[in-house]
């Protein structure tokens, strides 16, 4: 063990799972570049010197490219999607223009151009609340490193000598890393930087490989070679581990490997319980990739589908074309499941840069102008958006949901667009389903709970997003330390405001569906169950836990059991119910 002591590591699991094997370090990314001035004849020729260095990158992003495509599957289509949008990124796009305004107004070398550009459009980008949006600043850091090695005319292969069965230790690992590996070589993966929401965490647990992020201090403590284990799921590196806890660590995967062969096995087996009710298990997706995931963990259809990915890495609003063309191969993919679209839900919080044009920003954005408020002061960008997904619907059923809706007008507004946008597509004999798609709405409000009654006679399904309705029910931000411990969707106020939405739902004959992280969650099964919901959407991986327990549940017990829960007005006391649920 090189003679030095074992050393554990808290960082974020990001995969599930536990690797074992020597690390592969790799010597962390570009240092602060050099920043000079330069002579008015020296523009054009640090200009070209930029442009050069377009050109290697983009030859480069178009080799790995073809590497992912190797790898096949769900995993291998997304890298090529990211990869993808990198090299748009090189075309014309606003990071060349800024890089080169740089180089003329401020008379800089093309390497500070490049850094100051990079420095300017993540700031942008991590302003933003949503920890998913705000991570693809990574995606924009990383194109910038490779224009700055380009034009410093290196050409890093940091994986041309790893040892299979290592673990990838760097600063930071991103998705053009992960493409330029060959399928198979890497157990594991450990970073100083990244989270749950970005692309490298959502390729890792794409390829199922175990990975932990956010690892301070993580390269100064592991050298080459040295001895690691990746435990995924408590987000621990443990480096130059004894004997005693690799043996350890290794009946833990033996143990892990089991688990997951029985969680597998549930895969073709109805989701009922024990007498026989029928309950829908749905996947929440973020990034085509896990729509192919989902149907490998048993999924009967995609419960959510956010659009944001679309609009995410383009440097202006994507057309019709391009979004049809994205949902069309969801729809597809899901051979025959149904597909529940959900329409653009950002705000100017966390608006992608190519929409920030033109709105001025409100004091409070999580109250201002977000979501279907935003979709319907831009009728444009609604009805491009709603004329992809009725292209899409030719390709499978699929059914469209409205985020943040409070008022009956909003969705009859919405309503009438989409019959627009139909009789616009006719006219170009573009076929689309008929009848059209369900329309239905988010409940994630309190004045969309309250006036559920109404709302169901305007529209075809409820599904419950618990998350945005605990936020905006307590009054409180979960990310915000402070007053994080606060937020408990067990609260009374909570879960009345579900069950009076789900009691509406039911009265007007509509479907209804929890997709927050409590339909995720096997603990809430029961509760919900009890309280009349039959279609749950979840992260992926969950489906297999959340089926394992519905299948041990009865229907009369677990209404006797939410009618015990819905009693009470203490959370802590909610909670030990539930625990203690049948």
């Amino acid at each position: 063990m090189n003679g030095l002591p074992e050393n554990a590591l808290s960082g974020l699991g990001v995969a599930d799972g536990i690797a074992i094997g020597p690390a592969h370090v790799v010597e962390g990314g570009v240092d602060r570049v050099l920043e000079f001035r330069i002579s008015a004849g020296r523009i054009p020729i640090e200009i070209e010197r930029f442009q050069a260095a377009t050109v290697t990158a983009s030859q480069q992003l178009e080799r790995l490219r073809e590497q992912s495509r190797r790898i096949g599957g769900g995993a291998g289509e997304e890298m090529d999607y990211l990869l993808s949008a990198h090299a748009s990124m090189l075309a014309g796009s606003r990071l060349t223009r800024g890089v080169e305004q740089r180089i003329r107004d401020r008379r800089i070398n093309a390497e500070a151009a490049v850094q100051r550009e990079i420095a300017a459009i993540v700031r942008q980008f991590k302003a933003l609340s949503d920890p998913y949006l705000a991570a693809r600043a990574d995606d924009v850091r990383d194109l910038g490193r490779r224009l700055i090695r380009a034009l410093g005319g290196e050409r890093t292969e940091p994986f041309a000598d790893i040892t299979p069965g290592s673990v990838v230790v760097a600063r930071e690992i991103t998705p053009a890393d992960m493409a330029a590996m060959e399928p198979g070589q890497v157990t594991g993966l450990a970073a100083e930087i990244g989270g749950a929401d970005g692309h490298t965490a959502i390729m890792a647990r794409g390829l199922g490989i175990s990975a932990v992020l956010g690892v301070p201090d993580l390269v100064a403590n592991i050298r080459q070679g040295d001895q690691v284990i990746i435990d995924g799921q408590a987000g621990i590196v443990i480096v130059r581990p004894d004997k005693a806890t690799i043996d350890n660590y290794r009946r833990q995967r033996t143990t892990l490997l089991r688990r997951r062969r029985a969680l597998a096995k549930l895969k073709d087996l109805p989701s009922e319980t024990r007498d026989g009710v029928a309950v829908h298990l749905q996947a929440n997706v973020e990034l085509p990739i896990e729509a192919e995931q989902a149907l490998g963990f048993g999924a009967e259809g995609i419960g959510l589908l956010r659009s944001e990915f679309q609009f995410m890495a383009a440097e202006t609003e994507p057309d019709e074309d391009c979004q049809y063309e994205q949902l069309a191969s969801i729809v597809r993919g899901m051979d025959g499941r149904p597909v529940t679209i959900r329409t653009l839900d950002v705000g100017f919080d966390k608006l992608p840069p190519s929409m920030v044009e033109g709105l001025p920003p409100g004091d409070n954005p999580a109250l201002g102008l977000r979501a279907i408020r935003l979709s319907l002061l831009r009728p444009a960008l609604l009805e491009t958006q709603l004329a992809a997904i009725l292209r899409a619907a030719n390709h499978g059923p699929v059914r469209i949901l409205l985020p943040m809706i409070t008022t009956v007008s909003e969705i009859v507004a919405v309503r009438a667009a989409m019959v627009r946008v139909a009789r616009k597509l006719k006219r170009r004999k573009v076929d689309i389903p008929d009848p059209l798609p369900p329309l239905g709405v988010m409940i994630e409000v309190p004045a969309a709970a309250l006036s559920a009654d109404a709302l169901a006679r305007v529209c075809d399904f409820f599904s419950i997003g618990t998350n945005d309705l605990t936020m905006y029910t307590l009054a409180l931000d979960r990310t915000n330390e402070q007053v994080a411990s606060l937020y408990d969707p067990l609260h009374p106020g909570v879960l009345r405001l579900m069950q009076f939405a789900v009691a509406a739902a039911l009265r007007a004959g509509i479907p209804v569906n929890v997709c927050g992280e409590m339909a995720g969650d096997p603990r809430f099964a029961p509760l919900l169950i009890g309280l009349g919901i039959r279609d749950l959407s979840m992260a992926v991986g969950s489906i297999p836990l959340v089926k394992q327990r519905i299948r041990r549940l009865d229907t009369v017990a677990a209404a006797e059991h939410a009618d015990m829960v819905m009693a009470q007005t203490d959370p802590a006391r909610s909670a030990e119910l539930l625990d203690a649920a049948p």
